[in-house]
């Protein structure tokens, strides 16, 4: 069975709507897209969420996304900002702020980590506009097309990549994305999906890369040799003429990729550089995988590939192809696990589940394909659920204290909209408290608790803060309706628990 790594895109309750006159951010009280989980060498290293637990927002405008990456509360403060329609170069503009490293004419996600970006509705098309990322980590890219994106020319983007990743870069899934050109370098275009500068840990899958003269590299010398630790899976490869990809240095997994009419040369792996390269699917193409155009050889390992009408050249001083009968020449391990699709459905497997748009359906590992559903052990309330509050979540931004708290929990962990940080009492009961600067009006709340620890909260006091008053009291996590009182603080007061309590939220909403 595959590794499913736990994450759920919910729309968490957001804040304030920001507004501008060149893009919009609109709060989202239930979710507009779902999602399973990374896979390959983007689980390594902590594993990928992106912004999973934190606020959802949607995005119309490249501008809005920069919005969105500037109004958190930090640089790493996890967001799932959904996108819905065309971002160019018109509506992108720089966004200042504490919590950002914004420009103009790119989506620029620099010196940031905790985000995702995920197309919903009717789409989201990045036209002409490249997607940067640098020094960055924990980044999820899902469900958008990527067209056109120009290094010279006009206008030009991103130095010509669809999605580039430079400058110390950790742990990126980009997910069900179509990427594509019109042409090669003569025509101003140049990678569709590139790595260099010290970036490990990315998984690229179900997504398809099209009518490019460079699909896409990983290191940008033969002595840059800090990258790897990747994997393209269930991708379609179109009418390239190299790089599918190139790889210098580094281990790449290469796996049930369909590649069709590769023009020049496909995998090209060089300077020592190590590629697993299974069950793949090649045809109408030319040099699908060898080491190319330089005399520092690289190595792979071979297993389950079809080559169906691939011609190969004869080697040379520069140019080793590993055909016409592919043999190993290294040995690479795998830590992940993953299951693989015969070669001779990826053809068919890969036409219903790459690119964007396809309802996120990916293989099930058996030649069929599926619905990723979330993880039932993820206790993460539906966002569906009626039950939940609606509206603007008040903490985030909020103060907060309590009574005693246990090591390694701090109490503004339940206002920080990540449900991965906690407040656990110092025992088996205790208070915490969200708190304003002037009165707020409240009228509900919604105790989220921390991931395995569902059910630790027996019995609850929902207290005003600034009186004492009971406002109500019950048992068991989750939403819980109060009188609407106006308040400067609210308390909640666990007075039973099994186990150790660990609230990862303490949300609060006006109505």
């Amino acid at each position: 069975m595959k590794r499913r790594v736990a994450l759920r895109l919910y729309a968490a309750l957001t804040t304030a709507a920001l507004a501008a006159a060149t893009g919009v951010v609109v709060s989202m009280p239930s979710a507009s897209a779902a999602t399973g989980g990374a896979t390959g060498y983007a689980t390594q290293n902590g594993g990928t969420t992106g912004g999973a637990g934190g606020q959802t927002v949607r995005a119309t405008t490249g501008t809005a996304i920069h919005q969105a990456l500037c109004g958190r509360a930090s640089s790493s403060t996890p967001i799932i900002i959904e996108v819905e329609g065309t971002i160019n170069h018109a509506n992108t503009a720089k966004v200042s702020g504490d919590s950002c490293n914004t420009a103009a004419g790119v989506i620029e996600l620099k010196q940031i980590s905790n985000v995702t970006i995920v197309g919903v509705g009717s789409g989201a098309v990045f036209d002409q506009l490249g997607i940067h990322i640098r020094q960055s980590s924990n980044i999820i890219i899902q469900n958008v097309t990527v067209k056109n994106v120009k290094k010279s020319g006009s206008p030009t983007s991103n130095g010509g990549d669809a999605i580039g990743m430079e400058s110390d870069v950790r742990n990126v899934w980009v997910d069900h994305a179509s990427l594509e050109a019109s042409g090669g370098e003569s025509e101003g275009f140049d990678g569709l999906f590139d790595m260099k500068d010290n970036t490990q840990y990315v998984t690229l899958s179900y997504s398809t890369l099209r009518n490019s003269g460079r699909g896409g590299l990983i290191g940008s010398s033969e002595t840059e040799l800090s990258n790897g630790f990747v994997t393209f899976h269930h991708n379609l490869y179109e009418n390239l003429d190299s790089r599918t990809p190139l790889l210098r240095g580094g281990i790449a997994h290469i796996y049930n990729n369909y590649y069709v009419k590769l023009n020049e040369s496909g995998i090209n792996s060089r300077a020592g550089a190590r590629a697993k390269v299974d069950n793949n699917y090649f045809k109408d193409s030319k040099d699908v995988l060898g080491t190319f155009y330089t005399d520092a050889a690289g190595y792979w390992q071979v297993s389950g590939n079809t080559f169906d009408n691939v011609t190969w050249s004869a080697p040379g001083s520069e140019n080793n192809p590993a055909g016409p009968d592919p043999k190993s020449n290294t040995t690479v391990s795998i830590p992940y696990a993953y299951s693989l699709d015969a070669a001779s459905c990826v053809p068919g497997i890969v036409a219903q589940t790459a690119g964007a748009n396809k309802g996120l359906k990916v293989s099930d590992g058996n030649c069929s394909t599926q619905t990723p559903t979330p993880d039932p052990t993820d206790p993460t309330p539906d966002p569906t659920d009626p039950t939940d509050p609606a509206g603007t979540n008040l903490s985030i931004g909020a103060g907060s204290d309590g009574t005693s708290k246990a090591d390694g929990t701090s109490y503004g962990n339940v206002r920080d909209g990540d449900l991965s940080t906690y407040w656990s009492p110092a025992g088996a009961t205790g208070s915490v408290s969200v708190k304003w600067a002037s009165a707020t009006a409240v009228s509900s709340v919604n105790i989220r608790e921390a991931s395995g620890s569902a059910g630790s909260i027996g019995s609850w006091k929902v207290l005003n803060g600034d009186t004492g008053a009971v406002l109500t009291s019950g048992s068991g996590a989750g939403a819980i309706t109060i009188p609407k009182t106006s308040l400067r603080k609210i308390t909640f007061e666990i007075t039973g628990s099994t186990g150790t309590p660990k609230i990862a939220e303490f949300e609060t909403y006006a109505g």
